[in-house]
């Protein structure tokens, strides 16, 4: 993860954001807005104990075998059909982390990274809400986000014709457009800081009908808050900055697969090996106690 740069701002008519303009996001899930560390049970039954541990160290076997670094996706753990007092002991383990995600669609995700960087709980329902899968994920970032922001979005932006009042939008889209299709650079993103531009309503109301939201949206607490929407163009995230007033100080388009501050670095999921051992040592002493 990387920290933000905090903008200069330019003064003038059209240069600041509007008092009473609705942000564009997708709703945030609010259940998983609290940062928590593991809970440990003040008294804990063998058998459910027993599972959650064996269960985590099958999970940390794949992860001593996966290259942190590599583009090789990370072990998945099934919890489809782990008894009820193992999962909630394994999820009291991992506790909440600093990025939650929400996928909607026809399927609907609900994801929460741990206080282990880079380990994910993934929670799917169809669209009568049946849940339809339950598993932990080590990886930078879960395959499904980037499949479903990938798959649903197109390929080109949509075509929108400026409103006499536009500035700026054509050219940004105009650069927006380019970068698409060109090739990118060990993967970096391109960053277009809207903060340091002129932009008047008819702009906004440009870029919100050329990138429409997409059905992936994430919450990231590592640097305040920080809230990624996918967008209807393939590769284009809304990623906006709040302070803790929730008051907009950075707002930006990024152009890339994934923005970099909600994904788990490498050297995090090495760390994350370290203590999930550590963790599982424990389990293992208390069920042997």
């Amino acid at each position: 993860m990387k920290a933000f740069p905090i903008p200069i701002r330019t003064i003038g008519t059209g240069s600041q954001p509007l008092d009473d303009e609705e942000l564009q996001y997708l709703a945030m899930p609010r259940e998983m807005a609290t940062f928590s560390m593991p809970a440990v049970p003040e008294q804990i039954a063998a058998a459910p104990l027993t599972e959650a541990r064996d269960l985590l160290a099958l999970l940390l076997r794949e992860m001593e075998r996966w290259e942190t670094a590599s583009a090789a996706p990370g072990p998945r753990l099934d919890l489809a059909k782990v008894g009820a007092e193992a999962l909630t002991l394994i999820n009291q383990m991992l506790g909440e982390g600093e990025v939650s995600i929400r996928i909607d669609g026809a399927r609907t995700y609900r994801i929460q990274e741990s206080v282990f960087t880079g380990l994910w709980r993934v929670v799917a329902h169809d669209g009568d809400g049946a849940p339809v899968g339950d598993w932990i994920e080590a990886a930078s970032m879960p395959r499904v986000v980037v499949e479903t922001a990938r798959s649903i979005a197109a390929t080109r932006i949509a075509d929108v014709a400026p409103p006499p009042g536009a500035m700026n939008s054509p050219a940004l889209l105009a650069e927006i457009a380019a970068q698409m299709q060109g090739p990118r650079t060990n993967g970096a993103a391109h960053v277009i800081n809207l903060t340091l531009f002129p932009m008047t309503p008819d702009d906004h109301q440009v870029l919100d009908r050329a990138l429409a939201v997409g059905p992936v949206a994430i919450m990231s607490r590592g640097f305040g808050n920080c809230r990624i929407t996918s967008t209807s163009a393939r590769d284009v995230w809304r990623v906006q900055y709040f302070n803790n007033m929730n008051t907009l100080i950075l707002n930006t388009i990024e152009i890339v697969e994934m923005p970099e501050v909600a994904l788990a670095a490498p050297e995090d999921l090495a760390d994350t090996r370290t203590r999930l051992s550590d963790l599982i040592d424990w389990m293992g002493e208390s069920c042997t106690s």
